[in-house]
């Protein structure tokens, strides 16, 4: 562990690499499904916070991406036109509006996770628990900063 504290440049530069590329090839898995819908990631990344946050706001959904209100609209256009994806408005302020995936939307998540889960499956099925541990408190940790 004494190491860790010691991480040069390089050791850094590695690890953003390995990221990046753990990135890259989880998602580029679903690349065939994600064609086959004529859709691309930014309809994934919507697709997989609608399968978490059911009912999540439009803001909310904005602030969770982190995207301009033209991005998100222009892919929630897709989805709605591909009907995977229905609004309700808030019961009690009207002006929220709350996004869900139809069943078609849910089908295509499960279709996207799916292959997806085996990627993810197999790399934690062939690491110790603690590997497994130490890896989600690093994640969190790089993602709140």
């Amino acid at each position: 562990m004494k190491e860790l504290l010691y991480l040069k440049d390089d050791q850094l530069k590695d690890l953003i690499e390995k990221l990046f590329v753990g990135y890259r090839e989880t998602f580029s898995d679903s690349k065939n499904i994600l064609d086959k819908y004529s859709i691309g990631l930014a309809h994934q990344k919507v697709i997989h916070l609608l399968s978490m946050y059911e009912g999540i706001t439009i803001s909310t959904l904005l602030k969770k991406l982190k995207i301009t209100k033209q991005s998100l609209n222009r892919v929630l256009k897709d989805l709605i036109k591909l009907e995977m994806v229905i609004f309700k408005k808030d019961d009690q302020d009207t002006r929220l509006k709350h996004v869900f995936l139809n069943e078609k939307g849910k089908k295509i998540f499960n279709e996207i996770f799916e292959i997806q889960k085996k990627r993810i499956y197999s790399a934690l099925l062939n690491s110790s628990s603690e590997e497994v541990i130490n890896f989600d408190n690093v994640l969190k940790k790089i993602i709140n900063g």
